[in-house]
């Protein structure tokens, strides 16, 4: 058990255990980093769960978290971040990371209260409840399909990068387009081992960039004084307004240092794993994207990221091009193109399942939460992603993209600071709030965050504001239009539905096996809402619509939207067939 009086955090120290679990996490890297990228978060920790307990330990944490971020943060945030405050972009990373710090950190111990799958969306549909769980879960939809949308632009810019080079002439909205299409299909498909190249091509291209960040540092033209300027020329000064405003907008980048706090019920010992690895990953990302930054400006002139006075989309390629030749440059943008395409495969997944969680809880309607029969993905949610995705890529101006997704994440943040001070507060809640890591500082650490967050959606400017009172109305609305009248507390009519499966003589049960075979039309074993329920009806099982899906739900414990036909039975049947 962890105390909060003891450390950063609430860690007693470093104990032995501790040692061999670091020792661990450079050990099980690799094996850890292999298993990482086969898609949805939650299918690789159950894919790490069959030989490990249902368990990830510190690295894969810290390896989850860092593979979520890295990505367009480095990709293409620079250049437009640049044009807002100029070269000394690293400082507005560096802010954003102290902001980003106290919403972590309170994560870390909602996480170690409800190490549950949902992560945000779960905490917060639970501190509010409802119709606030609508509201958050719409804007963590937004955010994310957002950031996978920004992927897609920095994938066409390194793809022009390449066809602009070897003279092929290819329209890039068009092949953004395509590439949407074609990772819509495949989450669909199911098909997660695409994933599997992520995190050694992303380990590759970061290898890459380093490599020439140190050929920089040895450069002659490098000027080191040159990222500590901001655009009107000045360092720190009068200008940290515009430091903050730059902070606003690449906050996005540090999403992922809390994504992993959605898979907290697959994480072993999550109250010491979960925050520690947590503050790990911030720290590595913090110090990569400062120091990247840095070196890329110090090498490069401010001028070279901007072409016709708006900033590039592919600022990796124009340092790797300018520092170590086209031909190094050629490749870094090669394997920039598949980590973005990547990042967008893994975005449109990452975002269906918070639309997936909230149908599954009522607030959104029910053709959400039915997953394919063939396939078993949830495809509604997915194409819906898809198609906002392309609304997104067709009107949206790019840095407005990058502006709405960072500000629904500044919300989200600051929603999970206030959780924690509510829930510390709330007597209701003192009968199951009970967590294994406390925050430090309470409640200083979190109305910092709250504070600091809402300077930075204010200083994004209207577009910021316009789109958080937007998904604050849209949630609005759906809760009342639809979520007030289906998301009802009721009894659940599991119990009853197994002392009438109980103790079934050999003809039943072969009668209701039939029944559920008959309504397998993937032929899998599984059945998915809609074929359980024509299977109950079928049997003669009368229930409510809701009163099925309450079944379902509870029959489904991993969440994945089907049941299998023999683990169903028998937590029926109590292991008692006559």
């Amino acid at each position: 058990m962890l105390h909060k009086a003891i450390g950063f955090g609430g860690f007693r120290g470093v104990t032995d255990h501790s040692v061999s679990v670091i020792r661990g996490l450079f050990m099980n890297l690799k094996q850890t980093a292999s298993k990482l990228a086969k898609g949805d978060v939650k299918g690789v920790i159950e894919d790490v769960a069959d030989k490990l307990e249902r368990s990830v330990g510190l690295g894969g944490v810290v390896v989850i978290s860092l593979a979520s971020m890295v990505g367009s943060g480095l990709f293409v945030m620079p250049s437009f971040a640049a044009d807002i405050m100029g070269p000394g972009i690293w400082m507005a990373f560096l802010l954003a990371a102290l902001v980003v710090l106290p919403g972590a950190i309170s994560k870390s111990e909602l996480a170690s209260a409800m190490p549950s799958s949902g992560g945000s969306y779960v905490f917060l549909e639970r501190t509010y409840g409802p119709l606030f769980g609508t509201v958050s879960g719409l804007g963590l939809w937004a955010s994310f399909l957002l950031k996978a949308a920004f992927a897609l632009i920095g994938f066409s810019a390194y793809m022009y990068a390449l066809t602009e080079y070897f003279e092929v002439d290819l329209n890039m909205q068009i092949v953004s387009i395509g590439t949407l299409v074609l990772i819509t299909f495949l989450n669909i498909l199911g098909v997660k081992k695409i994933k599997a190249v992520q995190t050694p091509i992303l380990a590759l291209t970061m290898i890459v960039l380093l490599l020439v960040c140190l050929m920089a540092l040895f450069a002659g033209d490098t000027d080191f004084a040159r990222p500590l300027e901001s655009k009107a020329g000045g360092s720190f000064g009068d200008h940290s307004l515009k430091i903050a405003e730059a902070a606003a907008f690449v906050f996005v980048a540090y999403a992922g240092v809390i994504k992993v706090a959605a898979i907290g019920g697959e994480i072993k010992n999550p109250g010491r794993n979960l925050p520690l690895g947590i503050l790990i990953s911030l720290g590595l990302v913090t110090l990569l994207y400062c120091a990247v930054t840095y070196i890329m400006f110090a090498a490069v002139p401010t001028e070279s990221y901007m072409v016709d006075g708006k900033p590039v989309e592919n600022p990796v390629w124009v340092f790797v091009d300018y520092v170590a030749g086209t031909r190094i440059g050629l490749i870094a943008a090669f394997l920039a193109v598949l980590t973005m395409a990547s990042g967008a495969l893994s975005g449109v997944l990452a975002a269906s399942r918070f639309v997936f969680a909230m149908a599954r809880d009522n607030l959104l309607p029910q053709a959400l939460e039915t997953v394919n029969a063939k396939y078993e993905t949830p495809h509604w949610p997915i194409l819906l992603t898809g198609f906002a995705m392309l609304l997104a890529i067709l009107f949206l101006p790019v840095k407005d993209v990058a502006k709405l997704a960072s500000g629904f994440q500044i919300m989200v943040f600051v929603a999970v600071n206030s959780s924690v001070i509510v829930l510390r507060r709330s007597p209701q809640a003192q009968e199951w709030y009970k967590p294994h890591y406390f925050s430090p500082l309470y409640p200083y650490v979190q109305i910092f965050g709250i504070l600091s967050g809402m300077a930075l959606i204010y200083l994004m400017g209207e577009k910021a504001l316009i789109g958080a009172l937007g998904a604050g109305a849209l949630g609005a609305v759906t809760y009342m239009g639809y979520g007030r009248k289906h998301n009802k507390v009721v009894t659940t009519p599991f119990k009853n539905l197994r002392e009438q499966f109980s103790k079934p003589t050999s003809e039943e049960h072969n009668v209701r096996l039939a029944a559920f075979k008959a309504a397998d039309l993937g032929q899998k074993n599984h059945l998915t809402l809609p074929e359980f329920i024509n299977a109950l009806k079928a049997l003669g099982v009368t229930y409510t619509n809701d009163e099925y899906r309450a079944i379902f739900h509870k029959a489904d414990s991993d969440e994945n939207g089907v049941i299998d036909i023999d683990e169903f039975l028998s937590l029926c049947y109590e292991d008692n067939v006559e």
